[in-house]
């Protein structure tokens, strides 16, 4: 199917309320569509839709799937057995996935930016959309997760800029058609889906093969097996990284109290040097801001104008945020939900201010919890103290024999201070107890976990 967005009409959504799904059906609203659709519960980003015109029901039923709906969005989450799913299936309404969908709609902009990799896209979508914005670009921006900046992970801008991520989950990203992409990293994710990592590899130079002759690819030269992306696509190309062997690199970093790195911006084919302060914390993200002034190099954007953008880019939600405190401990949350993820938070946490490093990590799905034991093991081994919550299952059940108690023993088995709970209540209790003044509380996980922030802050 092809859309045409000159000619508004009626869309569902199942779905609705996902953070990139939300943001779609905002861009769809601001087109003058008539919007509606479906999700589990009640969120902000549901509310925020609904203030804007949507109808939105909770709880999926065909019923919802109204006779003029004229075609109908879903997300990879939805599957056979859900009852607007197999009655979109077995009905004649036009569908497509989200992934298709939102490759249709950067067709509508003279320069769609996609950002992917396995770690990082959301906080360097941040980096970038703030960076567009310091430049008075007016972009459209599509997050997957919320500026801080603007509030929200959605914004409707003019026909020039299209920002987005691109998520390499079910090869969703193979669906769109981007002027510039970005690959920030290549590494064994999503395993229920990949085979293994040359899978993965695969996929991300299918990937950048879709760029046009006068597109660009903006990747970090240090991914392993770069060479097999670059040979896959027939456009120019810049590298960055962590050595003068990249056309982007940094050197002499520092970090400020607040753990906070500067540093000098090298350009190897301009010769330029500039010095950088960033407001997100670690080493990781003077990659990413390196990613970041690569693309606004190659769009012409003023470089005092970028430097201070990220200066005042403090990252989205769920990526290092501070939410409060309570009995003189700070608490972060976090979205770290992979093992380098994670690694990259810890480390960055050294250079925070705290005495203990306590962690309360929730493991997203048993599927990547078995894939990556070990590797979560040497990963959480980092903090001082380990609480380890019930898995948050998302699409899977407790059925391959590894879940949060075989984390616990495993983290137990080499000396961690670690702790299983399996509510929420409990855990806090614990923190409350046991947590004293000057320590660094992170919530970490890509489920719910963030919910023990926020009652221990409130």
């Amino acid at each position: 199917m092809e859309i045409n967005f000159n000619s508004p009409c009626h869309v569902y959504f199942i779905g609705i309320g996902g953070i990139s799904m939300s943001g779609l059906a905002s861009i769809l609203l601001s087109r003058g569509y008539k919007v509606s659709g479906s999700d589990r519960t009640k969120s902000e980003l549901t509310k925020d839709l609904e203030a804007s015109g949507a109808k939105i029901y909770y709880g999926q039923e065909e019923s919802h799937i109204t006779e003029d709906v004229d075609f109908i969005v879903y997300t990879a989450a939805i599957r056979e057995g859900n009852p607007e799913y197999d009655f979109m299936m077995s009905s004649d309404i036009p569908h497509m996935t989200r992934a298709e969908f939102l490759g249709q709609l950067m067709k509508l902009y003279n320069v769609p930016i996609a950002v992917s990799g396995t770690h990082g896209k959301t906080t360097t979508t941040s980096m970038i959309s703030e960076i567009l914005l310091g430049n008075d670009c007016d972009p459209t921006l599509s997050n997957g997760g919320i500026i801080q900046s603007i509030g929200s992970n959605i914004r409707v801008g003019g026909p020039e800029y299209f920002l987005f991520e691109a998520c390499e989950y079910t090869n969703s990203f193979l669906s769109f058609f981007p002027k510039i992409s970005v690959i920030l990293n290549i590494e064994e994710d999503h395993l229920d889906f990949f085979k293994d990592i040359d899978d993965i590899r695969n996929s991300f130079a299918k990937f950048a093969a879709l760029l046009p002759s006068d597109g660009l690819l903006v990747i970090n030269g240090e991914i392993e097996g770069v060479e097999r992306i670059l040979g896959a696509i027939n456009c120019p190309y810049v590298t960055y990284g962590s050595t003068d062997k990249y056309d982007y690199y940094p050197s002499d970093i520092t970090y400020d109290e607040m753990g906070h790195p500067s540093f000098i911006c090298h350009v190897k084919k301009t010769g330029e040097s500039f010095s950088v302060k960033l407001g997100v914390t670690g080493m990781h993200n003077v990659l990413n801001s390196l990613a970041s002034i690569a693309v606004a190099f190659h769009l012409g954007l003023d470089i005092q104008k970028t430097t201070s953008a990220l200066t005042a880019c403090s990252g989205s939600k769920r990526r290092f945020e501070i939410r409060g405190s309570f009995d003189g401990v700070t608490v972060v949350d976090d979205y770290a939900h992979h093992p380098t993820e994670i690694e990259a938070t810890l480390k960055a946490a050294r250079n925070y201010p705290h005495n203990d490093l306590w962690v309360v990590f929730q493991p997203h799905t048993y599927t990547r919890t078995k894939a990556f034991l070990k590797d979560f093991v040497k990963a959480l081994a980092l903090a001082d103290h380990v609480v380890v919550a019930k898995t948050y299952e998302a699409r899977e059940k407790d059925i391959y024999g590894v879940n949060s108690v075989t984390l616990y023993d495993e983290l137990k088995k080499i000396g961690v201070d670690c702790y299983y709970f399996s509510t929420f209540e409990e855990i806090e209790k614990f923190l409350h107890k046991n947590c004293v003044n000057g320590d660094l509380l992170i919530t970490m996980g890509a489920g719910d976990v963030v919910n023990i922030a926020d009652s221990l802050t409130s």
